[in-house]
């Protein structure tokens, strides 16, 4: 079974209404606005919860371990030993660079004052640090102020994961870029911008004594998204120098290709490139290329449709396997890397708000749902690393005082900014995108809208007027591509629906307070192949992937140890394939023989479908909400003779 129920058709869309920008940090002001993370704040729901467990997982971090490496760095005394594992190892440092964004998204989202205070409390240390070294140099690897001056006087020695020697110097050093960014952009901080600019500078000035070979030379080192943070620099100053150095920082390797629409990407690393498209999009965006933006959407489109499984994400231990060949995937325990989703996601926001294009929305809640909500664990907050697609695997969590793994850095962040495209808007339009519990406050335009909804519990959702302007506008209502014909009631009265999937439909008129829209969204169970045809199918409810628990046996390192490369990977005995659940039938149509559990929410069964019998009344739940337990999502299609 083909994989067209969802990305196939997600990309018809994709490549329509390309933005052009015609000058110098220029935003058109007819695109889609997002709206700051304080404007809109979770109501009780599982990403509610899951706000509330990250929250909880940050402080029990130490700032002053997390600060350590860059104190040492500037020559200054720590007041605590780093943290282990990564953080000890070579990357010292990279946690403290995420941990400034997840702050910044967390006290942003919650308010909450211990957030800022941690901000404060960092970003003053951070300035010590910077001070100190008198350069504008700011980072925590151990030897990186000689790192830059051998960069400078042209020593540069690289492959994937080293730069002179040091373990992905560019990488950690972009994790406390985007830190400060985010801490200004996010958090208004203004010393995080005097800081950022101050590096960017520092960076600039070496790359003024180096030839564009020798950048992209160092380039072939993993570095994050360097190329999107100067592009953010150049939109905040205003100064074209940093554009300039954007695109010099941008990897020629893998930028021509994809302006050639050729999917080259075979055998790479995965979170060494989709960072890189992220900050194609972002130059693009700032400085009007379309080049950019061309090579950026093609990317987009050939790891979604191509590449990308039925919880979003992508990747095999690490790495792009073959788009025909989906076998690894199957094979190995190291499914998508929680990092390439976190950045994939980056990606489609940014796409989505200059092309409009609702088919990058359907991808977002796909992986939003699926695997970034499922990759923290309920209760101790632990994150997961790679999610295994293997039939009968598991996963593993992190422990707060041992494990320092990048999906730990961005776990913290993915967790506390779940509010960033719940809505947007237009003019003076409000798009609904997504359904999660919320309440928006837009007190540009004195309205305030909430929505109550136990989606996907259920396939309702209901919007009120809380406060409003007095003013005509639309309420601009997403009609999924996942869903059935839609419903709409305004105050009891049903609306006559004219619209087809991917699209908004607007509710116009003078909105009064109490005002009370409510939304029908049916939902039906649909299967999903993997995109090279294979023999293997998943099971989903509307957008919800669900999955079958097996059993609990061999759990072996269920919590991550401080292993350096090891600790992540769910290392417990793998079990033979001719052991696993089966579907078993001549029907073609799959989607018939799962059945509702009576009392228990998004929860089938399918004893006529699953085969050998002993496994016949496993029961398929949404994937975000299994945990510590093999598991199911794929399945193995065995025809009857």
């Amino acid at each position: 079974m083909k994989k067209s129920s969802f990305f196939t058709v997600l990309l018809t869309l994709a490549t329509v209404g390309l933005m052009s920008f015609t000058c110098f940090q220029t935003k058109a002001q007819n695109s889609i606005q997002y709206f700051k993370l304080q404007q809109v704040k979770l109501l009780p729901s599982d990403f509610k919860s899951a706000q509330q467990t990250d929250l909880n997982y940050m402080l029990s971090l130490d700032t002053d371990r997390l600060l350590a490496p860059y104190l040492k760095a500037a020559g200054l005394d720590t007041l605590k030993a780093n943290y282990g594992n990564w953080e000890n190892t070579g990357l010292d440092g990279h946690i403290g660079g995420h941990y400034l964004s997840a702050l910044s998204n967390m006290y942003a989202s919650t308010g909450d004052a211990r957030m800022n205070q941690r901000l404060e409390y960092m970003l003053a240390q951070l300035k010590r640090c910077q001070d100190k070294i008198g350069t504008g140099y700011l980072g925590g690897m151990p030897g990186g102020i000689a790192l830059w001056k051998d960069i400078e006087q042209g020593k540069i020695i690289t492959d994937d994961f080293a730069l002179n020697g040091k373990w992905v110097p560019l990488y950690n050093l972009h994790k406390l870029f985007a830190g400060l960014r985010d801490a200004y952009v996010i958090a208004g901080k203004e010393s995080a911008k005097v800081m950022l600019i101050r590096l960017t500078d520092f960076i600039n000035n070496i790359a003024n004594k180096l030839t564009d070979e020798q950048i992209q030379t160092m380039l072939v080192s993993e570095h994050g998204s360097l190329n999107e943070i100067f592009a953010d620099v150049a939109a905040i100053t205003g100064d074209k120098k940093y554009l300039e150095l954007a695109k010099r920082f941008s990897h020629r390797k893998i930028l021509e290709p994809l302006l050639a629409r050729q999917d080259q990407l075979t055998g790479l690393h995965a979170n060494m490139q989709i960072p890189k498209a992220v900050g194609f999009k972002r130059i693009a965006e700032v400085g009007g290329d379309e080049d950019y933006l061309k090579a950026a959407q093609f990317f987009w489109e050939t790891v979604v449709k191509n590449r990308t499984v039925v919880i979003g994400g992508n990747s095999n231990s690490e790495h792009f396997h073959p788009a025909n060949d989906f076998s690894p995937m199957i094979n190995d325990i190291a499914g998508p890397e929680t990092c390439n989703t976190y950045n994939m996601l980056k990606l489609t926001k940014s796409l989505f708000q200059t092309s409009e294009q609702l088919t990058y929305v359907d991808y977002y809640e796909r992986a939003l749902y699926n695997h970034i909500l499922s990759s923290q664990h309920p209760t101790h907050g632990g994150f997961v690393y790679y999610t295994s697609m293997r039939p009968r695997h598991y996963r593993v969590y992190s422990q707060a005082q041992q494990c320092m793994w990048c999906c730990v850095g961005s776990g913290m962040e993915n967790h506390g900014k779940y509010g960033e495209l719940i809505y947007s808007h237009k003019g003076n339009d409000i798009f609904v995108n997504l359904f999660i519990p919320s309440r928006l406050v837009w007190k540009a335009e004195s309205v305030t809208l909430v929505q109550q909804t136990r989606f996907p519990d259920s396939e309702t959702t209901e919007l009120t007027v809380e406060n409003t302007s007095g003013k005509t506008y639309g309420i601009m209502i997403r009609y999924p591509q996942w869903a059935g014909k839609i419903q709409i009631e305004i105050n009891g009265k049903k609306e006559a629906i004219d619209a087809k999937p991917d699209t908004y439909i607007r509710l116009e008129r003078v909105w009064k307070k109490g005002d009370k829209i409510s939304i029908r969204l049916p939902m039906s169970i649909t299967t999903e192949g993997l995109p090279d045809g294979s023999n293997y199918v998943a099971f989903l409810h509307g957008p919800i992937v669900l999955a079958a628990k097996t059993d609990t046996t061999d759990l072996d390192n269920l919590i991550g140890d401080a292993n350096q490369f090891g600790g992540y990977r769910a290392r417990g005995k793998t079990y033979p394939f001719e052991t696993m659940p089966v579907l078993q039938t001549e029907n073609a149509n799959l989607a018939t023989y799962l059945k509702p559990v009576a009392g228990k929410s998004q929860t089938f069964v399918a004893p006529e479908l699953i085969s050998p019998a002993k496994y016949k009344n496993l029961e398929l739940i949404p994937f975000y909400r299994l945990h510590d337990a093999r598991y199911m999502i794929y399945w193995q299609l065995k025809r009857n003779k």
